[in-house]
């Protein structure tokens, strides 16, 4: 993927961003005043040229993360340099840092016991069990188109769409290595599904993990998105399911046990999730000091596998290879994000910016249009500025720009972690334009599950 054909798409976001920002008044709420202080420029420009190289992760190979974490280190090297034209205290400004660590070390907690659980059920052969499963069904590729989405929509919610797109991607590459228009088109179904699937769970994306770590939605409140999830997987795939190929792969007549302890660490990952949701809201206290409770219960039963192990895989089972084996680019993309996009909402930038949006079209207009820009900017940073900006909306808006976030990344292969972790892993097979391909119909989904979200929630308050 060529960097210059999203340069058009891009490049009037980028340059909006100043123009709406240009002219605040207050230098505590915008210590980086355009129009005074050249350096409000190069931090933004700086987070434009690192999110290019983000987007452009395929073509040059680079991992997102580092691009990231160097654009935050300099934003608020900029912001420390901008602060002293006001006199603006070193206290106050490492409350400001302190307060993004916080927003950052619930999250990293919180996805490491997520990812470490992943990864040992993982080596454990759960998801080799279930690839073996559907392979040996002998269905026909609608059969296959269909069971690959419905499983990837409702283990999303569980696993996140990434792992879940993985898994399924797999599944797909083995099946359809004879028959590339199946497996394209089963891809992007996928990528579909498993954003969709992730939007109405806390668990199933990043977006609605952070929406839930704020308090703007209760943990059960989520599950109001179902219909409108579904509704956004549904309508592309019944579309796509018309243009597939007639046939069937042949069977695949090996099954894939699941190891000694897999099944256990199953049951161990739904008992920490339920710590989670009963910490938050039973005990009042933050998520991830549950998940962390959980993660101890993995700990032991590695420790039992070791002790008790016959098999050399139960005796060289070690949880903390698990724990290295965790997404770390994707744990240090979220730091850079998190921490950039902190030091353009300090500076004001992004309250300016959502300030005319909101405005401009009012909540559901830049909700929506959120979720479009999700698509291309990535749903991390578009949810974490409108989390920075706090604007006085509703419940149904909140559910809204949550749906909105974490389906509006289907749109394009690049919108999402899915899209992306599907991109590298299908080594050809499915790609930027070959998803572009489909948008039309994603778009139509998009729509309609905003329509039933209206329907459905409109009541709320």
């Amino acid at each position: 993927m060529k960097i210059r054909v999203l340069l058009p798409v891009i490049a009037p976001i980028l340059l909006l961003v100043p123009l709406m920002s240009f002219g605040a008044v207050n230098p505590r709420d915008n210590i980086l005043d355009p129009a005074e202080h050249p350096l409000a420029l190069v931090a933004v420009l700086i987070f434009a040229v690192a999110y290019a190289f983000v987007i452009a992760e395929e073509a040059i190979h680079m991992r997102k993360s580092k691009a990231v974490t160097l654009a935050a280190g300099i934003i608020w090297v900029l912001i420390g340099i901008g602060a002293m034209r006001y006199g603006i205290s070193h206290e106050e400004l490492h409350e400001a840092v302190m307060h993004d660590l916080d927003e950052y070390g619930a999250l990293l907690l919180f996805l490491l016991v997520a990812m470490t659980y992943i990864s040992a059920m993982e080596e454990r052969n759960v998801f080799a069990a279930l690839r073996s499963w559907l392979l040996r069904r002998g269905w026909s590729y609608k059969q296959l188109f269909w069971a690959t989405g419905i499983v990837a929509f409702f283990l999303s919610p569980i696993a996140d769409n990434l792992t879940t797109a993985l898994v399924m991607g797999a599944v797909i590459l083995a099946i359809g290595a004879d028959q590339p228009r199946f497996v394209t088109m089963s891809l992007v179904s996928v990528v579909v599904a498993a954003n969709a699937g992730g939007a109405f769970s806390p668990f199933g994306d990043i977006t609605t993990l952070m929406v839930w770590q704020a308090g703007h939605v209760s943990f059960f409140e989520f599950f109001r998105l179902f219909l409108p999830s579904v509704t956004n997987y549904l309508v592309p795939a019944a579309i796509m399911s018309l243009f597939l190929p007639k046939g069937a792969p042949d069977a695949m007549i090996e099954e894939v046990p699941i190891k000694r302890g897999g099944k256990r660490m199953m049951v161990l990952f739904l008992i920490t999730i339920s710590l989670a949701v009963t910490f938050e809201n039973v005990l009042g206290l933050p998520p991830f000091l549950g998940m962390m409770t959980g993660l101890s219960f993995l700990m032991l039963l590695s420790y039992y596998l070791r002790r008790s192990g016959k098999h050399p895989d139960d005796r060289d089972f070690d949880i903390f290879v698990m724990v290295s084996r965790a997404e770390w680019d994707t744990l240090l993309f979220f730091f850079g994000v998190i921490f950039a996009v902190g030091g353009l909402a300090y500076a004001g930038y992004v309250n300016a910016v959502f300030d005319v949006m909101y405005t401009a079209w009012g909540p559901t207009g830049t909700h929506v249009i959120a979720g479009i820009a999700s698509a291309i900017v990535d749903n991390i940073p578009v949810m974490f500025a409108i989390l920075s900006t706090d604007p006085p909306v509703d419940r149904f808006q909140w559910l809204l720009v949550t749906l909105t976030a974490g389906v509006g990344g289907s749109l394009l292969s690049i919108g999402s972690a899915a899209g992306v972790a599907l991109m590298g892993q299908s080594k050809g097979a499915y790609t930027f334009f070959g998803h572009l391909k489909w948008s039309w119909v994603i778009v139509l989904g998009y729509a309609a599950s905003i329509g039933v979200h209206f329907l459905v929630n409109g009541p709320l308050s």
